[in-house]
């Protein structure tokens, strides 16, 4: 099998889980239980992992076109395949709970798969090959015909329901197969549900009717979402996205649907992004507010104080499960050859035992952003957690540690980690008065203090005239983009100036791509939107305008960004969709559209 591009995926969420489906039809990941639970199709990793693929019979010869684009204000993609024979459209869509509007979308999903074949024109030769695959592919289910057409497959913990609209299905040992026509006008439903074995059976539901509620249930939470600001359209629908990543039973936003996308293809760095980063917090708490409601954020800081507990001085993990998990150890899935062969394929992520020192100042600082919304007195909960996490700061900012890129090696002095115990000492003085009476402003400020003199004074390179990674160091490094955007330095101060003339010119990668570092092989989407907000906040917004279009231009066709660019090929690399690629871009429309905003 010729692996697809990672472009090529759409995605697809009910907010409880997420799957990928390509340009050729068919869904080749999904998790079903939620977003980091085991796959039922994972040949995204592996062409023996599962799929179920729905196109036309003459998919991918002479005469073949596709077209996509999602409904409305959804997460529902709707192709178009145009063939020398006629054209069919297929809509693919995770089921919402029949009924659910508002913030009601995700709390109760029925983690169904839907499928709707739709003649358009003259009369089309499809076929459906479904051949799932549970716990990552380690299990072939048996299949069995049901007395209405459908076809039960159950493994292990897994059962799974495929119902295909009447037209039959012809069972092999491991896969069930079937060619059949559509013509113009006819329309023909397909649905697979989810179970758990020894439970409750998988729902059934109507899949054209279910459809049709779930592109009302998207559009009816879109419309009580507005955003006032430059670039409307591609704000609008990243902040879909992040909605379709957001586990809605506890508010958590995962970081990406997928594990193990290779950073470079072969390559080795490929990690399992299916959690929910603290280090996020304040930039995703940020998109929310600018593109979304109070509504979210009040959830996430809800789940994110009940998943920290009572803080002692062990650090605070820099990212949880979805449900607030805190081991969540890394293991590798030996049998799976990974994506394009780029192993190993891992689940899991042991970043969770990393000290990083940065994560204490984004949560505080997410807090301090929203302190007007929240008001004057802070619940128990949220009071304990900035204190503890204030403390922590104090007593440990002098530490190195793994840094924002969760380095497996040594432990270092990392400029943007020390910057960050600034900005949570900063903005725990400003929150002091609603910290009750164990709130030490005058103590935190001395050493927020020492802490900027440190940072100015060691991390400031003379060799190279820009800030550096960590201290004593003279490589660059993107993330210093971070210090303006967190009211560090202005993006005017001459020394910062120069570190982002440094960074665009020693890091820059063509077409408005940012390398995180001088060896990085590919542009990491997050840093080439940091860029962006520093030049538009150093008054060159034309160049950050220009900027920001041709970032635009990475968007796959149906508008997802993964989380890096190769510069050569331009392919899109890293795990997808990448929730920090989007809410890299929600901010840097708002900046554009007001420099001065906090």
């Amino acid at each position: 099998m010729d692996q697809p591009a990672i472009s090529d995926y759409g995605f697809l969420s009910d907010c409880r889980s997420g799957a990928l489906v390509g340009r050729d039809g068919s869904v080749d990941w999904w998790c079903p239980d939620r977003f980091d639970s085991p796959s039922v199709f994972g040949r995204l990793l592996d062409p023996e992992a599962g799929h179920w693929r729905l196109a036309p019979v003459a998919a991918g010869r002479p005469g073949h076109r596709v077209q996509r684009a999602y409904v409305a204000d959804t997460l529902v993609l709707r192709t178009v395949h145009h063939t020398p024979q006629g054209s069919v459209a297929v809509t693919d869509a995770l089921a919402a709970e029949i009924g659910a509007r508002g913030h009601q979308l995700g709390m109760n999903s029925p983690a169904v798969l839907l499928r709707v074949v739709e003649g358009l024109t003259g009369r089309v030769r499809m076929s459906y090959d479904f051949r799932p695959r549970p716990e990552y592919g380690l299990l072939s289910p048996y299949l069995h015909e049901q007395p209405d057409g459908g076809v039960l497959a159950a493994a292990g913990p897994v059962v799974l329901v495929l119902r295909t609209g009447g037209i039959g299905a012809h069972v092999d040992s491991d896969r069930v197969r079937q060619d059949f026509e559509v013509t113009a006008g006819q329309v023909l439903g397909f649905d697979l549900a989810y179970g758990q074995a020894y439970a409750a059976g998988p729902v059934r539901l109507d899949p054209v009717a279910a459809l049709a509620d779930t592109v009302r249930a998207w559009q009816a939470y879109r419309e009580s979402h507005h955003y006032d600001g430059r670039h409307p359209e591609q704000v609008r629908h990243s902040a879909t996205v992040l909605t379709g990543l957001t586990y809605a039973r506890s508010g958590a936003v995962a970081a990406a649907l997928t594990t193990s996308l290779p950073e470079r293809i072969g390559g080795d760095r490929n990690y399992d992004y299916r959690y929910a980063w603290l280090r996020d917090f304040a930039m995703t708490l940020r998109a929310l507010w600018v593109a979304a409601c109070p509504s979210e954020a009040s959830r996430l800081f809800a789940w994110a104080a009940r998943s920290i507990g009572r803080i002692g001085p062990e650090p605070v993990p820099v990212l949880f499960g979805l449900q607030g998990e805190r081991d969540v150890s890394e293991y590798e899935c030996r049998h799976l050859s990974g994506y394009a062969g780029s192993r190993p394929v891992r689940v899991g992520n042991d970043a969770w035992r990393q000290r990083q020192l940065d994560v204490p100042g984004e949560v505080i600082s997410a807090v301090w952003q929203l302190r007007e919304y929240l008001g004057d007195a802070f619940d128990t909960e949220l009071r304990e957690m900035v204190l503890g996490l204030a403390e922590q700061v104090a007593v440990t900012w002098h530490l190195p540690d793994r840094g924002i890129w969760e380095t497996r090696d040594a432990d270092r002095h990392y400029l943007t980690s020390k910057v960050l115990c600034w900005v949570a000492l900063d903005r725990a003085v400003s929150l002091a008065p609603r910290l009750g009476d164990r709130a030490d402003p005058r103590r935190w400020a001395a050493i927020r203090d020492e802490i900027r003199a440190a940072v100015l004074r060691e991390g400031w390179n003379e060799r190279t005239g820009a800030y550096a990674g960590a201290f004593g160091s003279p490589d660059l490094d993107a993330s210093v983009l971070l210090l303006p955007l967190v009211g560090f330095l202005p993006a005017t101060d001459p020394r910062m100036r120069a570190t982002i003339e440094a960074v665009e010119r020693e890091l820059g990668a063509g077409d408005g791509l940012v390398r995180r570092w001088g060896t990085d092989p590919a542009g990491f989407l997050p840093c080439s939107f940091w860029l962006v907000e520093c030049l538009a906040m150093a008054g060159e917004r034309d160049r950050a305008e220009t900027l920001f279009a041709r970032l635009l231009g990475h968007a796959n066709d149906v508008g997802l960004f993964s989380e890096q660019i190769d510069p050569r090929t331009g392919a899109q690399l890293g795990n997808t969709p990448q929730a920090l690629s989007h809410i890299g871009l929600v901010s840097a429309a708002w900046r554009l559209t007001d420099p001065t905003t906090d």
